[in-house]
């Protein structure tokens, strides 16, 4: 396994696993925590829910996180598809406040988010449909759940070399996603401190 902390926001890890391949396909352990806790989080919390949404292309769900004490550190990957994933530092206080990192994620790659704790999550499907995985921390509480507007992030859709993930004319996005503020429109009492 190869662990590596994003540039703009170290925090945030790609996790990049050894994959077996030959004739027959592949094999690859997608977690093993003693590993995950030496080279990712000493101090994470143990993972207590798995979830998996299935999404057509243009997809775009987020940006969530959990309040308080249910806030929600994840592991994220896909497993069938394409998308591209994006954590968003909410932390007041924080050296990189408000900034975001994003990682194209397939099925091909095998790549893994690790997104800790104070941090908005969300992604946009590129490909014809996405299988999504995600291991969290913390249990789902619909209560402490919020949210924030895309149009926090500026540039959200840049891809490498000048090129754009997506289309915006082609995203899809739920009722409850379009409703969110942008981050400067949220109170601080909705975020984390630093």
């Amino acid at each position: 396994m190869y662990v590596f902390p994003k540039e703009e926001i170290p925090e945030v890890k790609v996790i990049v696993p050894d994959v077996y391949k030959d004739e027959r396909g592949y094999f690859f352990e997608s977690f093993n925590e003693k590993s995950f806790k030496k080279n990712v989080d000493k101090n994470l919390h143990k993972f207590v829910q798995d979830n998996q949404s299935y999404s057509v292309y243009g997809t775009m769900r987020g940006l969530h996180w959990q309040r308080g004490e249910h806030a929600q550190a994840k592991l994220v990957r896909v497993v069938r598809g394409a998308v591209v994933d994006y954590a968003v530092d909410i932390r007041v206080g924080s050296p990189t406040f408000g900034k975001f990192v994003s990682e194209l994620l397939t099925e091909g790659n095998h790549h893994q988010l690790y997104i800790p704790r104070g941090f908005a999550h969300g992604f946009v499907v590129v490909s014809a449909d996405a299988i999504f995985q995600y291991k969290c921390d913390n249990y789902y509480n619909k209560d402490s759940e919020f949210g924030m507007s895309w149009n926090s992030i500026p540039h959200w859709n840049d891809g490498p070399n000048g090129t754009l993930y997506i289309n915006e004319d082609d995203v899809i996005k739920s009722e409850k996603d379009l409703s969110f503020k942008r981050l400067s429109e949220i109170s601080y009492d909705n975020l984390f401190v630093y």
